[in-house]
């Protein structure tokens, strides 16, 4: 617990968020999520930041003894965490380049942990005063306020970059069509990269411009030192309420008509519709049923919501959830093993799937279709997936995004390439000010 501790009544909540957020940001370390108001019968917080490492465990190879000691070491506290999508034993370490420099794993216990929920501010701090702490947040002036948040302009940047070709792309899709057909597997996420080179804008404010082109229940700006995640999120790999363990895959996109509600509906029908979707969901859920089913008690594990459309300000979107009870004595390190990387960012049969992706992929994913989140001091924890982010480093002031897709039997190269676009159309949006990429 904490040795100090206070609560506040916030008058503009939006506001004080932003404060919040840029606050945090002046620490080495710090964590900031945000779930922008949507509502879900699996909420937890509003909003929620972490700063000043007090203890923590930086992992360069995998350890499941290191994370359960650092767990077990600090129960009763809040631990931040992440996990790049590389930390798992199912396939070989490779040599390839980490776009998004995060270390393979990192966890911390932090001095000052803020909640933000409703009007309703908490602060909980080992050593300082919540009032003063209260004050500062409120008075805070960010060294880069001349680009404040409230203009949502485009950062500029130097250039795009793919790093792989269209053409290639859609001769690596083909081959992925020939492994399905072949029956190595049913489903695989493929993903491509983009480099941003020399990005003027504080990522803070490219944060902010990111979350409000599109805001999403698991967005994320967090800070390791000078690599930054810049993350609008809409997906959750694993929480775990007691002893209940949710996970929520999305499998199935489609672009919004915000011009005619009309068309808007008959795009949601076509999503609800799509076999190509529906097969590509259910795959997923299949496997997130099978890795739960390897941790939960003998007949908890369900679906309770096949194939929900969700809708956000870009896309809608097909998500199914799943529930299990989590069998006593199982450690963090059994869940992870059991479930991570995620099913929806990988494929099933997963192990197969991902040494495909090793094989055609030409970086590392590192952070991304990774996951950040917390413990909170009940051992209860809420972790999101990475996706639908910007990595930036501000030694260099590059930057990157990943963006991807789930390709089963149904998948025409074409559409596929194009969903991709269409998943990171607000970060282009964001960064360049336009949704054309030169290839």
């Amino acid at each position: 617990m904490k040795k100090n501790k206070q609560v506040f009544v916030i008058d503009n909540p939006q506001s004080f968020k932003v404060q919040i957020l840029h606050w945090s940001n002046q620490f080495e370390v710090c964590t900031f999520l945000d779930n922008h108001a949507y509502e879900s019968p699996y909420g937890a917080l509003d909003c929620i930041a972490a700063v000043n490492p007090v203890s923590f465990i930086a992992l360069d190879s995998v350890s499941a003894a290191a994370v359960d000691t650092f767990i077990e070491a600090h129960k009763g506290q809040w631990i931040f965490a992440h996990f790049n999508y590389e930390y798992h034993t199912i396939t070989k370490p490779n040599n390839k380049k980490n776009l998004t420099g995060f270390p393979l794993a990192y966890l911390y216990t932090p001095a000052v942990v803020i909640e933000l929920t409703g009007n309703t501010l908490t602060i909980q701090s080992d050593h300082e005063n919540p009032q003063i702490l209260f004050e500062q947040i409120s008075s805070f002036v960010a060294p880069y306020s001349s680009e404040q948040d409230t203009d949502n302009t485009a950062a500029p940047t130097t250039s795009i970059t793919p790093l792989i070709s269209k053409a290639v792309y859609l001769e690596n899709i083909q081959k992925i069509l020939q492994l399905i057909k072949r029956g190595d597997f049913y489903e695989i996420n493929y993903c491509q990269a983009f480099e941003v080179k020399q990005i003027s804008t504080h990522p803070a404010n490219v944060y902010t411009h990111l979350t409000a082109v599109s805001p999403t229940p698991f967005a994320c700006f967090y800070k390791n030192n000078s690599d930054y995640l810049l993350c609008a999120s809409p997906e959750r790999y694993l929480q775990k309420k007691g002893s209940q363990l949710i996970s929520q895959p999305i499998k199935g996109t489609i672009k919004r008509s915000l011009e005619n509600e009309a068309d808007d509906r008959l795009q949601v029908a076509a999503l609800q519709n799509s076999s190509k979707d529906k097969s590509e969901n259910v795959m997923v859920v299949d496997l997130v049923r099978n890795d739960l089913s390897k941790i939960c008690e003998q007949g908890s594990v369900q679906v309770t919501e096949l194939f929900g459309i969700y809708s956000y300000p870009q896309v809608h979107q097909m998500i199914s959830t799943i529930t299990g009870t989590l069998s006593g004595n199982t450690l963090f390190s059994e869940i992870l093993d059991a479930t991570f990387p995620m099913g929806s960012m990988t494929g099933a049969p997963k192990k197969s799937v991902m040494e495909t992706i090793d094989k055609l992929e030409p970086t590392k994913r590192g952070l991304y279709s990774g996951t950040v989140g917390y413990f909170n001091p009940e051992g209860n924890f809420d972790f999101n997936v990475v996706i639908r982010s910007i990595f930036y480093n501000s030694d260099t002031r590059n930057g990157s995004y990943q963006v991807g897709g789930g390709i089963t039997i149904y998948s025409d190269p074409e559409n596929e390439y194009d969903e991709c676009l269409l998943k990171a159309a607000a970060i282009k949006k964001v960064l360049s000010g336009n949704d054309s990429i030169t290839v």
